[in-house]
């Protein structure tokens, strides 16, 4: 099986709509399929707010688990909505994880897709760089940068989902957004 949903004893590519489906009648090379598709990008997600490596690869096995657990709750509805599905997921099981840590308050800025069309020997360096500097960021600043920046959360979602007010998240935003620009500018990437 590789990345792209193939099942190599039925020898066909299943689009995301027949994963849902095989997934949803238990079909453990479905949900190997599954799996094997999206755990990279899965795993780069949780790793935007958890700096830990072992606790990322937690949160997104736990997601797995819970996507398996939840498949029949799941209604597709067109290309790419089975993984904004999974993806919520695992920003839920990250953001648990920071909770269970008893973390408050989190930051997080904009980092471009490494999986996109034209990436260069120079162009992926300065993501690593621009990767590692989010991950310096207080994990307040780190988590609200993410949330809003990242996965389109709106600073009254990242509240509630959080425990913190709108403004909270405002001020956590833009003082992650000000230290990257100081970082960025120190390396001279601005």
């Amino acid at each position: 099986m590789n990345n792209k949903g193939y099942i190599s004893n039925q020898d066909q590519i299943l689009d995301d709509s027949q994963l849902t489906d095989l997934c949803k009648a238990n079909d453990e090379l479905a949900q190997k399929a599954l799996y094997d598709k999206y755990a990279n990008k899965m795993m780069r997600t949780c790793l935007r707010y958890l700096n830990d490596e072992m606790e990322a690869e937690d949160a997104m096995i736990d997601g797995f688990m819970k996507v398996f657990s939840k498949i029949d709750t799941f209604e597709y509805r067109g290309k790419g909505s089975l993984e904004g599905w999974v993806k919520r997921i695992m920003v839920n099981e990250s953001l648990m994880l920071l909770r269970k840590r008893k973390m408050d308050q989190v930051e997080i800025e904009k980092v471009h897709d490494l999986s996109s069309g034209n990436v260069t020997v120079e162009s992926q360096l300065m993501e690593e760089t621009i990767v590692n500097i989010i991950q310096r960021l207080p994990n307040g600043y780190r988590t609200v940068f993410n949330m809003y920046v990242i996965e389109g959360y709106s600073h009254k979602e990242i509240g509630e989902k959080l425990n913190i007010s709108e403004n909270t998240s405002k001020s956590q935003l833009s003082k992650a957004r000000a230290s990257l620009s100081k970082s960025l500018t120190q390396i001279g990437a601005l």
